[in-house]
């Protein structure tokens, strides 16, 4: 929902910006004939300039602070009594998770928290008002941590990469556990509801259960850890598994992601069940601020440069050009 404090901020500049472009336009009138020749009148299309202005100004004003203190897992309304749809996040929180080797950075940051920095790029693009999340964590075994939340602080919690491998008896990584947690969630959920995100660094067995739920709609199997060089853990080397991750994801179904130091592309994440409103029926307040800023700052900033090129009318404009050999001459 707009908020009405960013609605009289913009409401404020539209007013101040017209009354700048009055007391501008009256200076100019005064030396008009110097700046326009002996007509003292611009282009035509000028006209337009002082409103294009002051429209422009008081929209990129709401934009600019729309997107300032825009939060994108915030929701606006209600949430529905009953969700429609569902996003199951399968999360490994094994010691390996923990190794420092994702991320865009060279330094690197934990598997564990890059696994935060994906998942939240795609609640980012969630409809919250219909959705409902739940989160099931497996090392040794599995246990669902998050359970049909919309409360985006119970999930930004649950995945700031907390060593949550100490709730569990040490061990090998069992994903068949997880599995068989998350599909018993999803069993209570109606038909093609819910999206299935598998976030891991594939230092798994890759076993999978046979009988998937009819709710999941969407799987996606994201791969964390650098895919190439082994990093040690508990004794043993340990990188993304990627023809691993590969495989788990064709069982299932659905497609493996590298998120190692990319997010899900858009189109990918636009494509899902899940995923609103992009919902691609109408648009988003986010969608129009970003509009909002995109017009008022191009339209602020190509208005002097056009006013500079081709704000002089043009019967004006061929009496300079005509002059200019006439200078030459003067001062040759």
């Amino acid at each position: 929902m707009m908020q009405t404090s960013h609605i009289i901020i913009a409401i404020a500049v539209l007013i101040i910006v017209g009354i700048a472009e009055w007391l501008h336009a009256r200076k100019v009138a005064r030396v008009a004939r110097l700046a326009l020749g002996p007509s003292g009148r611009a282009s035509r299309w000028t006209i337009v300039v002082a409103p294009s202005r002051t429209i422009a100004a008081a929209l990129a004003t709401w934009g600019l602070l729309f997107l300032l203190t825009y939060d994108p897992v915030e929701i606006d309304k209600k949430p529905a009594k009953i969700a429609s749809n569902h996003l199951l996040v399968l999360l490994d929180v094994s010691p390996s998770m923990h190794l420092k080797d994702s991320g865009a950075q060279a330094q690197g940051i934990s598997r564990a928290a890059r696994a935060g920095e994906v998942v939240q790029g795609v609640l980012d693009r969630l409809d919250m008002e219909n959705t409902r999340i739940s989160i099931v964590a497996f090392y040794t075994d599995a246990l669902a941590i998050v359970q049909d939340t919309f409360d985006k602080e119970v999930i930004r919690n649950a995945l700031d990469g907390l060593p949550m491998y100490t709730a569990f008896e040490p061990g090998p990584t069992n994903l068949q556990k997880g599995l068989v947690k998350a599909f018993e969630i999803a069993r209570l959920w109606p038909a093609e509801s819910a999206t299935l995100l598998i976030v891991t660094d594939g230092d798994v067995a890759p076993s999978v259960p046979s009988a998937i739920p009819s709710s999941i709609a969407d799987t996606i199997v994201i791969g964390l850890g650098d895919p190439v060089k082994s990093s040690n853990v508990n004794g043993h080397g340990s990188r993304q598994d990627t023809m691993g991750l590969r495989q788990l994801a064709t069982r299932l179904g659905g497609f493996y992601h590298d998120g190692n130091r990319k997010h899900l592309p858009s189109e990918i994440v636009n494509s899902l069940t899940m995923i609103a409103p992009r919902i691609g029926d109408h648009w988003s307040e986010r969608d129009l601020a970003l509009l909002a800023v995109g017009i008022g700052c191009s339209t602020l900033a190509l208005v002097g440069p056009l006013l500079t090129f081709f704000g002089r009318s043009r019967a004006f404009t061929r009496e300079i050009r005509a002059l200019k050999p006439l200078r030459k001459e003067v001062i040759a």
